[in-house]
């Protein structure tokens, strides 16, 4: 027996589907230009290695590099690039999984005591290879 307020509820005003879809197309305009712009940016600062796993890049193969924010803001983008690191998109979508679970308090957190540096060092002989150049 279905009562005067199950199912949908309809809306009192018809929706403006114009101003909707200006809405979402200033959205998007402004992401694309804020990703553009952080991104190139980190690519010109970084080289093109993935900061984890240190698979580098070339011209044919950039587009699966991505930039990552370390402290997942992506408002927070200084000039420097010290917020960024370039990650593969593996990697990036590795550390976001990561996040997302110690966010939803699944994961385990880090501290300093437990924590082991990495052995590897992506850009070890980064000044002997620029010298050949």
């Amino acid at each position: 027996m279905a009562g005067k307020n199950s199912g949908p509820r309809k809306p009192t005003a018809p929706l403006d589907n114009q101003k909707l879809d200006d809405i979402v197309a200033k959205a998007h305009k402004g992401r694309d230009a804020r990703i553009a712009g952080y991104r190139e940016q980190s690519l010109k600062l970084h080289p093109w290695v993935c900061g984890r796993c240190g698979r580098t890049f070339t011209r044919e193969n950039l587009h699966e590099l991505t930039v990552h924010h370390k402290d997942h803001n992506h408002d927070n983008n200084p000039p420097d690039g010290s917020n960024w690191e370039n990650l593969c998109l593996y990697c990036h979508d590795n550390e976001h999984q990561r996040f997302a679970y110690l966010v939803r308090g699944e994961g385990y957190a880090v501290t300093g005591e437990s924590k082991k540096s990495s052995t590897y060092n992506p850009f070890a002989n980064l000044k002997d290879i620029l010298k050949h150049k």
